[in-house]
Order: structure tokens, then C-alpha cells, then sequence
């Protein structure tokens, strides 16, 4: 008899992943490349993972700070002092289990069982299904997809904010879209959540792969710290994973204002108690060292991005638009409509790893999601792959 009758409702109407079942499928699979996932195809650089040996070497694997070793914490005060051009103090920042468990934790803090939390979709999919988990309720307000990309309707963000909202959740640079908020809408997004008195998630992990236009500024793209008062209610998730090739590190940071310290602290004793100091050293030489290894990884990213939306277009059936940030193209093709079969057709017949846009939400159905932050010519080959099983199509 089976027993998850023991089991919350939460807990067993949590989704499984469409990621990860076609991930499962294909690695069973020869010859598949792997743009399923959300990470790039480097190993963590030397002088990052040289930090953490020193770190192991020297018996640092006791418990630690729960806020972060003061080191790493003073160091993320460096990096967004430095990349947003504002003074930020170290007492701002708390360094978490990844960037999910900074995303979990930030909805800990402000939602529970019957609370709703708006989302600017399609989005990351674990976001709404952690809400889900504790009981709350996320609503979805779905870009508008156009030939010029994706856009987002401010009024339609109003309207779905309601008595029983307490936060807003804004993913940009957006995985899957790559939908880039520019200034103007994130200072519209922040008027909305001040006059309706909620408080805003801002999950900037992607802010470092945007590809301006020429003339537009380089180096990271546009931010709530460009348009926030000095120590609005806001709480930032950042993660090490995609800048520094850390992924498997599961390293991430809040930043919030100093007055909820005292709570964010006792949030991560009660369900990590803390980051592994030696990790910890790792994060910081990446903060340290890293620059020059980002700006490679972005160079290369926005190589990678051109190859593949090129290849897709020139086959006349495919919609997409190249992403302004993140390192994910987004893209329908004429006549698909199942795109969890069509993951599973590709992985079978031309051996490309994808991820249905099933997996993002109802708005994201029609779409499939190539991650393309990986070497040049695996790129290449790819979209060689994929340019061929269309038209084969067709």
C-alpha cells in the first residue's frame, strides 16, 4: 500500500522537472550535446578551486559564520560597490546555500500558506514551484511575445497584484527569454511595487551576460541598484554558478537591508546553519581574481549566441530574436506544437539536448530553450543538427 497519503499536498504536488526528464532520457544517449541545462561546459578556473584546497589544507572545516566569513561578505561589498558605481556595506550581504536556496529563503521571509507572489514569466521554473511548496501562491504575468522579442505590459503587472500579494519576483536578465529590462521599466516595475507596498525579489544571477547594442554600456546590464532609494526594501539573489563556472559549488548571496539581518541569519541556521568555509575562500578569489575569466565567458557566450540564432533563422521556420542577456535562445518552430515531444525527437534524431518550453509555464509551451554557452564549435555543430532536423521537417 503506498504511504504518501503521510505526505503534505504541497510536497507531493510538486512538479517534476521537464529539465531534468529530458536530461534523464538523454544521457543514455551517445553523441548528444548537452544544451539542456543552465550552466556552461568550462571546469571551475585554478586559481578559484587553488583557494579552497589552501582553505582544506588549513583545517577550515569547522562551523562557520551563518552570515558568510566576514572575507566573503566584504568581498561581495567590493564587486557591487565597484560594478554598480554606489557604496554598499558589507552588512548588507548573506551568503547562502546557491542561488536557489537565496530565492527560497527570500520567499521564507516575506510569504507562508495563502500568500500570493507575482512572477514575470516564463520564467526559471523552480521559483514558482518553491513557492508552491510552502503553501503559497504564485501568479504568473507572461511577457508578450512579438517579432521584436519579448515585452512587458506594466498594466497587466498592476492588475495582478492584489490584497494578499506580498512580494514581486523579476528574473532580468530572464531565463529562458533573455528578456532585458532596461532602466525606464525597472524604474516603472519599482514605482508599481512602492505604491502597492509590496516587496520585490530581484534575481539579477545573469546580470554579466548581456550583449548591448553599440553605444550602450558593456559590462553587466541594467539593474534595480541603478534605480532604488538607499536601503529600499529589496532583497537581490545573486549565485557564483554562472560567472565564475561554479555551478556544482552551490554558492549564492542575498542582499537586503541590514535590518533584516537578524532575521536572514536565523533562516539559514534552521536549514543549512551555513556555507562550508572552504567554499566560502573559493568564492572569494573569484570575486578577487575573476574579471578577466567573465569577460572571456561573455565574449564567448555572445560568439555562441550569434552562431546559433543565425543558423535557426536562415531555415525560414524558426521564431526567435537574439537575447539581450543570459546565455539561453528561446525559439519556436512552425508546426511544433508539443514541445516535450519534440525535446525527445531532436535527443533521438539529431542528438541536440534541449529543453522543452513546457517546462516554463503555459506561456512557454509553444518554445524550446538552447542553452549556448559552451565551446564554438560545439555551437556550430549543433546548430548544423538542429537547422537540419527542421528542415527535414518542413
Amino acid at each position: 500500500m503506498s504511504q504518501l497519503h503521510r505526505l503534505r499536498p504541497e510536497a507531493l504536488a510538486a512538479p517534476e522537472s521537464g529539465i531534468v526528464a529530458v536530461m534523464n532520457y538523454g544521457r543514455t544517449l551517445e553523441g548528444v550535446i548537452p544544451l539542456w541545462t543552465g550552466e556552461g561546459d568550462l571546469p571551475t578556473p585554478g586559481f578559484i578551486a587553488d583557494a579552497a584546497t589552501a582553505s582544506l589544507a588549513a583545517g577550515e572545516t569547522f562551523y562557520t559564520w551563518q552570515r558568510g566569513i566576514p572575507e566573503l561578505r566584504a568581498a561581495i561589498a567590493r564587486y557591487t560597490t565597484n560594478l554598480y558605481g554606489r557604496s554598499v556595506g558589507a552588512d548588507r550581504f548573506f551568503v547562502t546555500g546557491s542561488g536557489m536556496q537565496a530565492i527560497q529563503l527570500s520567499i521564507a521571509a516575506l510569504a507562508g500558506a495563502g500568500d500570493e507572489v507575482v512572477y514575470i514569466g516564463p520564467t526559471w521554473p523552480n521559483f514558482a514551484a518553491a513557492l508552491g511548496v510552502i503553501g503559497a501562491i504564485p501568479r504568473e504575468v507572461a511577457l508578450d511575445w512579438t517579432a521584436a522579442g519579448w515585452t512587458l505590459d506594466l498594466d497587466k503587472l498592476r492588475a495582478a497584484i492584489g490584497p494578499r500579494t506580498r512580494g514581486l519576483f523579476v528574473n532580468t536578465p530572464s531565463n529562458p527569454t533573455g528578456w532585458t529590462a532596461d532602466t525606464e521599466t525597472l524604474r516603472a516595475i519599482l514605482a508599481i511595487v512602492r505604491e502597492t507596498g509590496i516587496t520585490l525579489i530581484a534575481d539579477e544571477i545573469y546580470a554579466r551576460f548581456h550583449y548591448p547594442s553599440a553605444g550602450e554600456p558593456a559590462g553587466r546590464a541594467p539593474s534595480f541598484h541603478d534605480v532604488m532609494e538607499e536601503d529600499e526594501p529589496i532583497f537581490f539573489v545573486n549565485s557564483f554558478s554562472k560567472n565564475w563556472a561554479m555551478t556544482g559549488w552551490r554558492v549564492g548571496w542575498i542582499e537586503a537591508p541590514a535590518a533584516f539581518g537578524g532575521v536572514i541569519e536565523n533562516l539559514i541556521q534552521y536549514s543549512t546553519s551555513g556555507v562550508a568555509a572552504f567554499m566560502q575562500r573559493g568564492a572569494v578569489a573569484a570575486l578577487d581574481e575573476g574579471e578577466p575569466f567573465i569577460a572571456s565567458q561573455v565574449t564567448r557566450a555572445r560568439q555562441a549566441r550569434d552562431i546559433l540564432t543565425d543558423a535557426l533563422l536562415a531555415t525560414n521556420r524558426v521564431s526567435i530574436v537574439a537575447p539581450e542577456g543570459a546565455f539561453y535562445s528561446f525559439f519556436s518552430i512552425d508546426g511544433v506544437t508539443d514541445t516535450k515531444a519534440a525535446a525527445f525527437a531532436i535527443l533521438d534524431e539529431a542528438r541536440v539536448g534541449l529543453a522543452p518550453g513546457t517546462a516554463f509555464g503555459p506561456a512557454a509551451t509553444p518554445f524550446l530553450r538552447a542553452c549556448f554557452h559552451r565551446r564554438l564549435d560545439e555551437v556550430e555543430m549543433a546548430a548544423d543538427r538542429l537547422s537540419d532536423w527542421i528542415r527535414r521537417r518542413a
